[in-house]
């Protein structure tokens, strides 16, 4: 069923079949328009075939754009997926980070005050996927200068960096190439210069060794990560609003 905010004249069936005449009528106006020629009926068929292709990505590109300017005018992911009669998590998935570009507070996010500043968040996490959640989530709660990196050593080289902004928060995987997340987590604590940096895990692990292997080595908060995509989400907006919000951070130097 469509939003709260737009009903149709029309059931979904009936709204299907309009849209199929309508897009059956552009596709042979098309065709006449572009064809120069076709070699018999395959050749008709094929060419309508490219002009359909072309008309799919057209039609993605716009919903791209209209979901933005929904987003702009206060939608959120719900509110996305009920009107393409998908579920929030295919909206997210279709238009990842369009809240980004967004000029309002979509209405799907946690009410939580917003930080007034705009924070430096270092990510340590190889998971593609998992690294695009986690942006997304950050860019929800307010403005991030957000930095990934895939292992430790990349870590240490970018904390060590003489330009590099010190991060007010360090979000860590465990198991990651080269130097793992419990190798990285000990050389932190243990670094005059580093170890007052707030570091969470928020790992895929519940292994009691993990987890306490994590607290011993310091670690300010061990997450596991949630299978489920809402879930991630809130957990980590939950990280960012306590760390970022709430807790009262070391000055920088």
């Amino acid at each position: 069923m469509p939003g709260k905010n737009f009903v149709l004249r029309s059931t979904p069936q009936e709204t299907a079949a309009i849209a199929d005449a309508a897009v059956q009528r552009l596709a042979r106006h098309l065709v006449a328009e572009l064809l120069l020629e076709s070699k018999g009926e395959m050749g008709r068929a094929l060419g309508t075939l490219h002009v359909l292709d072309h008309l799919r990505r057209a039609g993605e590109r716009l919903q791209r754009d209209v979901a933005v300017a929904a987003m702009r005018a206060g939608a959120g992911y719900p509110q996305l997926g009920s009107a393409c009669g998908m579920t929030r998590q295919g909206a997210r998935h279709r238009w990842p980070g369009i809240s980004a570009h967004t000029d309002h507070v979509p209405t799907e996010i946690l009410t939580m005050t917003s930080p007034t500043r705009a924070f430096d968040v270092l990510l340590v996490e190889d998971d593609v996927a998992d690294a695009m959640l986690i942006e997304e989530a950050l860019a929800e709660r307010g403005t991030r200068n957000l930095v990934q990196v895939t292992d430790g050593l990349a870590a240490l080289e970018h904390l060590r960096a003489p330009d590099t902004v010190r991060p007010d928060l360090i979000v860590l995987d465990l198991n990651m190439p080269r130097m793992n997340g419990r190798d990285l987590l000990r050389v932190l604590k243990t670094d005059e210069e580093l170890r007052t940096i707030p570091v969470v895990v928020l790992t895929t692990s519940s292994a009691p060794d993990d987890v306490v292997g994590a607290y011993s080595s310091h670690a300010n908060a061990y997450v596991t990560k949630p299978v489920n995509l809402a879930e991630f989400e809130q957990a980590v907006q939950s990280i960012d609003a306590f760390y970022l919000d709430t807790a009262t951070r070391p000055p920088r130097d």
